[in-house]
């Protein structure tokens, strides 16, 4: 476990950086102790599939803008946010499908990469590194719905693929702990919520597992559940969105449907809440978390995908931990990567 807390004083005009490192874009941000933006948000394309030399370009150009519009103030440390197997200590990406460069006429994604030493040589800046869906966790707990003092947060990512991630405050643990710790597993490589099995041999995922949270609930399932509904006849507004070119269908326009009362979207958002609500169920009985955060930006269709999920994991978890639970819509759905980079640099400034 990682323990963090944010220093009780940095020194006066000290702050950090956040970076959301994304196989489209990279972010990058200034952020004062209390998680308050300084100066402008960035983004460039990441050219996730450049190479490393155009992969750390892109970061350290995102870096330099984000500090160049905070005049005055000189960010301490940088703390990035990537998709993957991170270690830290060793400022090694072991493990990242999305970055990479083709060879050959393979692509050869990132293994065992060093990011920390070039990025550091560049810009003279030190970097601390976390996995984007744990760090995501620690955004949300410290400038999010954890509030900086839950007892223990769990949050599910819903986009293209589920990711998770477990905050626990002292009070949650037996034994040492001063400060309140983000799970990362043994060899750093968690929190991997989304590849939990809720259905023995069900659905496929890019993970080769069958039957996990992430093969129900990750973005193309969703849209291939609405698609297989139009194409079996059923009379829908979804037609008319798309113009009948169902391969148009995304979350956000099965989200507006289902704001405006169409039975097809609503239906869907009901059976992927329900895949959810048994995982999320799951996870209340192993973590026991006050809070279950829903984040990534499918979460942001609100409660036709919360509703069902509560009633799911109702019927799954223990009931006295369940009515400990809030399950419910995370308060940082865009910017928690970049939060939750920024509260890995304040930690580290301990």
């Amino acid at each position: 476990m990682l323990k963090f807390s944010v220093p009780e004083s940095i020194q006066n005009g000290q702050c950090v950086v956040g970076v959301d490192l994304g196989g489209t874009n990279v972010r990058a941000c200034v952020y004062n102790q209390d998680g308050s933006p300084v100066g402008t948000k960035v983004s460039e394309p990441s050219h996730a599939q450049s190479g490393s030399a155009g992969i750390f370009r892109a970061i350290a150009d995102a870096v330099t803008r984000a500090i160049n519009s905070a005049p005055g103030y000189s960010p301490a440390k940088v703390g990035m946010a990537i998709p993957g197997i991170v270690d830290n200590l060793a400022g090694v990406i072991r493990w990242a499908p999305n970055f990479g460069e083709t060879v050959d006429g393979v692509f050869q994604f990132w293994e065992n990469i060093n990011v920390r030493e070039p990025l550091e040589k560049a810009l003279g800046i030190p970097f601390v590194l976390g996995n984007d869906a744990n760090l995501a966790a620690l955004g949300e707990y410290k400038f999010g719905s954890g509030k900086g003092n839950a007892s223990c947060l769990v949050i599910l990512t819903m986009g293209t693929g589920i990711g998770g991630g477990v905050v626990i405050a002292p009070v949650a643990v037996t034994g040492n702990a001063s400060s309140t710790l983000l799970l990362l597993g043994g060899n750093q490589g968690g929190i991997e919520l989304g590849h939990t099995i809720i259905q023995k041999d069900g659905l496929d995922s890019s993970a080769g597992a069958y039957g996990s949270i992430e093969a129900y609930c990750q973005r193309d399932s969703i849209i291939r559940r609405a698609q297989n509904k139009l194409i079996r006849g059923r009379k829908s507004s979804l037609h008319d969105a798309v113009q009948g070119d169902y391969g148009k269908i995304t979350p956000l326009i099965l989200s507006q449907a289902a704001a405006n009362g169409d039975d097809v979207a609503l239906e869907v958002w009901e059976e992927v809440g329900t895949f959810l609500g048994i995982g999320i169920g799951n996870m209340i009985n192993i973590f026991a978390p006050q809070i279950v955060a829903i984040g990534g930006q499918i979460a942001k269709v609100g409660e036709p995908l919360l509703k069902p999920a509560r009633h799911a994991a109702q019927s799954v978890a223990i009931p006295n931990l369940f009515e400990y639970a809030s399950i419910l819509q995370a308060e940082q759905i865009d910017d928690a990567g970049l939060l939750g980079g920024a509260a890995l640099a304040l930690e580290s400034l301990k």
